[in-house]
Order: C-alpha cells, then structure tokens, then sequence
C-alpha cells in the first residue's frame, strides 16, 4: 500500500482543479473566437430572439460573425427559408445596420420583407450572373465590418471556400446567411450551423377566415458546440418566434389527413 500525506494530496488536486479551469477557459476563448460562442455583450444584449430554439446554442444565444448555412430543394422550402432568414434580419437590423443580398437568380420578393419588420432602404440587393461572382463577392462584402448582415443565394459551397467565408467573418464580425438552393452534394462546410425549413398551415384564430402568421417546422441539422433539434414555430412581430401549441398542431394535422385522404 502506498501512503499519500494529505496535504501533498490536497495539493495535487488543487493543481489538477486549475489545469481543468484553465482549459475551460482556453476552451471558451477559442470558441468564441470561432464565433461558436457569444461574447459577454452578446449575451445580455442579443439582437436575434429566438424563443423555444435558444437551448440549442451555446451560452443560450443566436452566434452572431459566423456563417449560418440553410438547405432546401424545393419552391415551397426556398420560400420559407427566405421568409425565416428575414424574420432573422429583422430583428439584427432593428439597432441599425445594412444588409447586402447577392444572388445571380433572385428568389425573394422586396417588398414582403417589410411584413418582417425590415425597412426598404437597410437591404442592398446585387444582382450578379454567375456563382463565381457570387461567391467572390460574398467573401468581400463578408470582409466589410461597415455591414450588420451579409446574405448568399448561392447552389454550391465547397469545403475551401467555406473556409474562406468563416475566415472573413471571424476578422469583420459580420453575420452571414447562406441559401444553397437545390445544392448537389450536401458534404461537410466551415459554417457554424446547418439548417432546413420548410413551411406549415398557419391558423387563425376561433377558425377567422384570412391569412394567420408564418408557420415553419425548423431543423437545426447541425450546429457547432451546440445540440440539433427541430421545432415547430408561429411567428410574429410582437411575440417572435413561438412553439405551435398542441391544439393548433392537431387542427394542421387533422387538415393534412383530410388533404391526402
């Protein structure tokens, strides 16, 4: 048997306690370097509310000078991608700020994006020909720190060129948005998280005729030190983003059944 003194003991732990902090430490600086994790401001402060889909990222809090990658594959989904990234932009732009929206086939419409709270004149679209241009002029617009927001209607993303793009939103702390429509191979990118959304029947309410708020069901499919999940949303300009309640989740279930029966 091997006799320890105890206080050489308690010494040693100390020592062992202090490495750990230090690492945690270490960790949270390179994450936030990253842009993984939100600074301290960030956190008590945070432009982007994001209600019940909070939980899935680090410190509880949308990360802001990071890339944010969404896929979809049909009409229906690009429009509701569109219509999500715009609820998003709303509320980063209400401090202030302008937003750069480049494509070479342009899928949203202008003037929706007020119903989202965003004022005409915060939004620059730049209309391009090819996805080389897109993509170089993503990278440079995502290099300036004089813009809030930087969004990307492009097809492809290679694994180098997502890498280029996070390294030019580390330096300028610009957020970016990215929306791959119809992407051919969906492999691994630099992007801080992955997402797909895809639109559901909104509801009024006591059964009211008319149009209700924007319904999606959102998957975060990947997110960098976080946890993926999936939601389904209603939103609104006075309550943001809200979890479907379960009646109202019902009644779109009964009327989807109905739909197809």
């Amino acid at each position: 048997m091997i006799r320890v003194k105890y206080r050489d003991f308690a010494e040693y732990m100390k020592l062992t306690s202090n490495k750990i902090e230090r690492l945690r430490q270490l960790r949270q600086e390179v994450m936030a370097l990253e842009g993984s994790l939100p600074r301290v401001e960030q956190r008590a402060e945070s432009a982007v509310k994001l209600g019940p889909m909070e939980v899935a990222f680090p410190g509880r809090t949308f990360p802001l000078g990071a890339n944010h990658e969404f896929i979809s594959t049909t009409p229906s989904e690009a429009a509701a991608t569109q219509g999500f990234v715009a609820s998003l932009l709303g509320m980063l732009l209400r401090k202030g700020g302008y937003c750069l929206w480049i494509g070479n086939r342009r899928l949203v419409f202008p003037p929706a994006l007020q119903l989202f709270g965003i004022a005409p004149h915060r939004v620059v679209f730049v209309d391009l020909v090819t996805e080389k241009e897109v993509l170089w002029t993503l990278e440079q617009a995502l290099k300036c720190d004089a813009l809030a927001a930087v969004v990307g209607e492009l097809r492809e993303l290679g694994f180098a060129d997502s890498q280029r793009l996070q390294l030019a939103v580390e330096r300028s702390r610009v957020t970016g948005f990215l929306l791959r429509h119809r992407p051919r191979s969906l492999h691994a990118t630099a992007c801080n998280t992955r997402w797909k959304i895809t639109s559901l029947p909104s509801q009024m309410e006591g059964g009211l005729p008319g149009v209700g708020f924007p319904t999606w069901n959102v998957e975060l499919l990947k997110v960098r030190n976080g946890r993926p999940g999936a939601w389904k949303l209603e939103w609104s300009r006075l309550q943001g983003f809200c979890s479907l309640p379960r009646q109202q989740e019902a009644s779109r279930r009964a009327q989807e059944g109905r739909r197809y029966a």
